[in-house]
């Protein structure tokens, strides 16, 4: 027997269309688990998660902050040869809908047309059963393993992770001491800017978020004697001065580098120089956003009463900074713009990191295992104008990347956070395949 035979032997043989089928089955029952955050409940998702893991043998801790804001952390040892562990992080956590919006109900799971519908089908209910399986087909199988595989389902992701991932990061800080993170961030596209390509984006840095509260307060009064202390009238020439604002475009090393490898991928036509950049920003917000450090107006609060003039008014701004930008800097900026030191500005959330290097073992086996499920597919470092969990391991300096390896047209990537959200169940199978041969590369 030669010895290409012996290895083709040794290889596990593996029904995919049964675990496409249980993967399937699996994420329907999960979506109707309702863990929309707030108030998240995501305990409900744990308990869930640990009678599959019992089921199977595998010992898993739950740790909660409290208010059953539970995280789950399931480890299958390995012999530590090849180093610590691969973390395969998920949030159990979904952003709330409006049903009447739906041509599904959003968390009853409904598997129709090729689909798995509902709420978290895609962010991230899809990904964590992918990972989940990944976990169990090991165990099934006694798979060796030379680094740990972690299976860590983390809550409170869509609310910045102060009750999940930060809560783990503060308080068990081993936890998150690992080789390399697979998370969300990144997924695989049949289609982008206009050009039919198979391209699998790993997302490997993101934009910062640095979310503010805009606060003035003045003297408050009858509705019928205007004076020129009105907290709600500061607030909106306040505001007028921020909308009003034209940032610098920052064009930086990591989205530079996406673009230039989307064009030798064949997707962008030419060198993405300063002109064709303009051009698909004019074109496409999400290009813009890459470019630039944006200012969102999410929330104006003020008044009591139709006549009386309001005492306070407050505004909420979600700032996303390009990768690696100074926050105390742009905050220096906002405050030079609004130039009004009545108005005070109050830091709720921020987390800035810089990008994950790409010359890893881990890059180089996603990028291995996506050409063994499809030869011609290009493979990029992305980056997300959105904010995952990854950013705490970053700041660690562990490499993670967002690698959600499914395939989706551009109708079906919108509708993450949006309605109809789903994932076909040909996608679950795909990604399922991906994601197994990528462990294997790292972990066997």
């Amino acid at each position: 027997m030669s010895r290409a035979q012996t290895q083709a032997d040794a290889q596990p043989v593996i029904d995919w269309q049964s675990l496409t089928d249980e993967a399937a089955r699996l994420l329907s029952e999960y979506i109707r688990v309702d863990t929309t955050n707030p108030p998240g409940n995501e305990r409900l998702a744990c308990e869930w998660l640990g009678e599959l893991l019992d089921a199977e043998g595998i010992e898993h801790r739950l740790y909660d902050p409290g208010g059953g804001r539970t995280s789950l952390v399931a480890t299958l040892a390995s012999d530590g040869s090849r180093g610590k562990a691969l973390v395969l992080l998920n949030h159990t956590d979904v952003v709330p809908v409006e049903a009447a919006h739906w041509s599904v109900p959003p968390f009853d799971g409904a598997i129709r047309d090729g689909y798995v519908w509902g709420r978290g089908a895609l962010d991230m209910k899809g990904l964590g059963i992918l990972e989940l399986l990944v976990l169990l087909l090991h165990r099934r199988m006694e798979l060796p393993l030379r680094r740990d595989l972690t299976f860590m389902a983390v809550a409170d992701e869509e609310a910045g992770g102060h009750c999940g991932v930060e809560f783990l990061d503060r308080e068990h800080p081993k936890l998150l001491d690992c080789d390399f993170v697979i998370n969300e961030g990144g997924s695989g596209s049949t289609e982008l800017f206009g050009t039919e390509r198979t391209v699998f984006q790993v997302g490997v840095a993101e934009k910062g978020p640095l979310w503010i509260r805009l606060r003035a307060t003045g003297s408050p009064g009858h509705g019928s004697v205007p004076h020129d202390d009105n907290a709600l009238e500061r607030l909106t020439r306040a505001l007028t001065r921020v909308l009003d604002w034209e940032r610098p475009t920052e064009l930086t090393p990591p989205v530079q580098q996406y673009f230039e490898q989307l064009h030798m991928a064949g997707v962008l036509p030419a060198r993405p120089d300063a002109q064709l950049l303009a051009a698909l920003a004019a074109e496409h917000p999400r290009v813009a956003s890459l470019q630039t450090n944006s200012v969102s107006l999410t929330g104006v609060s003020s008044g009591v009463k139709h006549n009386v003039i309001p005492a306070e008014a407050t505004a909420t701004l979600d700032v996303r900074l390009v990768p690696g930008y100074d926050a105390k800097a742009f905050i220096g900026e906002l405050e030079a713009v609004i130039d009004d030191p009545a108005i005070q500005l109050d830091v709720v959330f921020e987390s800035s990191t810089e990008a994950s290097p790409i010359d890893t073992e881990l890059y180089v086996a996603i990028e291995a295992a996506v050409h063994e499920a499809i030869e011609d597919a290009a493979v990029v470092p992305s980056v997300s104008t959105g904010f995952t969990d990854s950013r705490v391991f970053r700041r660690r300096g562990i490499p993670a990347y967002g690698f959600s390896p499914m395939l989706l047209r551009p109708d079906d990537a919108g509708r993450a956070h949006g309605n109809d959200e789903r994932v076909s169940v040909e996608n679950l199978g795909l990604g399922l395949q991906i994601l197994f041969s990528t462990v294997r590369r790292i972990c066997g």
